[in-house]
């Protein structure tokens, strides 16, 4: 994994940091790369149960798309008569936020800093948000004359619906962490300083959890959000179905009638 991106697992939880600082945790090519690569690691590791996604330093979580690259890129595209640099969307951004949303297991950001365009966007694939205080959000696009990626025009919608999230995208501003509370987009609002260790305990209560459970509601929420009632009765049924055979749902029952703490083995 590069140095642009820090991954590690303990004790079933998967870190993913975004380590550029300096350049407020932009995406150059090598960044995207390791992010996706961390991130579809997390996704098939058995092993992991939870994941938590943040950035290095305390000014921003990412401020999407590296625009000194991306410029160059665009000039040598113009010389060569190509358009490999948009390609991008296809190549990163896209599995990233795929495997963040479709992974089996719950996500976790925890939101450091300014979170702008696929920045934010990777941010809003994450199942719950923990905020620090002097977070933002924005989602830049149309600032640099470019649509919607990494998902926002999804997931913002669905967050804080479409008349909020149709404003913010075609007026960017920035949307201090307060707001992005009672928005709906910060699940968690904490002190600056006490972000990691939030968002970490968040995280590993998660992994200690009943995740094949999780897994399962993740799934219902994704199913549902596209789905009539009718077709979401039905996969609601498959699911519960699936659950209720676990392991950790007869740990729950027996746990719950020795009024017992239960311990989730994950399967």
């Amino acid at each position: 994994m590069a140095d642009s991106v820090l991954y590690e697992v303990t004790d079933g939880l998967a870190t993913i940091t975004i380590n550029r600082p300096d350049a407020m945790n932009a995406m150059n090519t090598e960044a995207k790369v390791a992010l996706r690569d961390a991130a579809l690691a997390a996704a098939a590791d058995t092993a992991v149960r939870a994941v938590l996604l943040t950035a290095a330093g305390n000014r921003a979580f990412c401020v999407g798309q590296d625009l000194k690259e991306h410029i160059g890129n665009l000039a040598a595209d113009r010389e060569g008569g190509s358009s490999l640099t948009m390609s991008t969307v296809a190549e990163h951004y896209n599995p990233i936020v795929k495997a963040l949303t479709q992974m089996p297991k719950p996500v976790v950001a925890g939101v450091n800093g300014v979170a702008a365009g696929a920045g934010f966007g990777f941010a809003l694939a994450a199942d719950f948000r923990v905020v620090a205080d002097t977070a933002s959000f924005n989602t830049s696009f149309a600032g640099v004359a470019l649509t919607a990626d990494s998902g926002v025009s999804w997931t913002l919608p669905r967050l804080i619906g479409a008349s909020r999230a149709g404003d913010l995208l075609l007026f960017p501003r920035t949307v201090k962490a307060q707001e992005a509370f009672e928005l709906g987009i910060a699940n968690r609002l904490v002190p600056a300083d006490s972000l990691h260790a939030e968002a970490e305990a968040v995280a590993r209560r998660l992994a200690s959890g009943p995740t094949v459970a999780y897994a399962a509601l993740k799934e219902s929420l994704a199913y549902g959000a596209s789905h009539s009632l009718a077709d979401a009765l039905e996969r609601e049924d498959v699911l519960q179905t699936r659950a209720g055979a676990s392991e950790d749902h007869s740990i729950a029952v027996q746990a719950f009638l020795a009024k017992q703490p239960p311990e989730y083995l994950g399967r």
